[in-house]
C-alpha cells in the first residue's frame, strides 16, 4: 500500500494520546504503522492550549501544559504554519468557520498529505482525508 504521511486533526491527536474509543480503527492502524510519518500541526497546539484555557478541554491539562513534548513522546513530528498555509486558509471560500480546521485543510492541500479527521465539514475541501 505504501507509506502515508498523515496530518492528525486535533481530535484525532487527543484521541490517540488518551487511547479514546472514538479513534477510528483505520486511522489507528495508519498511525501505528512505523513506516508512516505522522504530523501534528502547530495550529493544533494553538487550538489545544486555547480551548484548555477557555475551559473547553478540562481533561487535557497535562497535554496543554506542554503539547510539543506530547508530540515528541508520541513519536510524531510537528508541522509548522507557514505564510502560504495562512494565505490559503484565509482565501478559501468554502463554508467552514473554524480557523484551526481551515488551517489544517490548507496544510494538507499544500503539503500534499492526508488529513486524519472525522469532521464531515472538512470533506468539502479539496484534500485527501482519512476518516475511518
Amino acid at each position: 500500500m505504501g507509506t502515508i504521511t498523515l496530518l492528525l486533526d486535533t481530535h484525532i491527536f487527543l484521541w490517540w494520546l488518551f487511547d479514546d474509543h472514538r479513534l477510528p480503527a483505520g486511522i489507528r492502524k495508519t498511525i501505528e504503522d512505523p513506516e508512516n510519518p505522522i504530523l501534528v500541526s502547530s495550529a493544533s497546539v494553538w487550538e489545544i492550549t486555547t480551548k484548555f484555557r477557555l475551559g473547553k478541554l478540562p481533561k487535557a491539562s497535562l497535554v496543554a501544559k506542554n503539547v510539543p513534548a506530547c508530540i515528541d513522546k508520541a513519536g510524531f513530528r510537528a508541522l509548522a504554519v507557514f505564510p502560504q498555509h495562512a494565505q490559503l486558509a484565509g482565501e478559501w471560500t468554502l463554508p467552514h468557520r473554524d480557523p484551526f480546521d481551515r488551517m489544517l485543510a490548507a496544510q494538507a492541500k499544500l503539503e500534499k498529505i492526508t488529513l486524519a479527521t472525522v469532521d464531515k465539514a472538512l470533506q468539502n475541501f479539496p484534500i485527501k482525508i482519512q476518516n475511518r
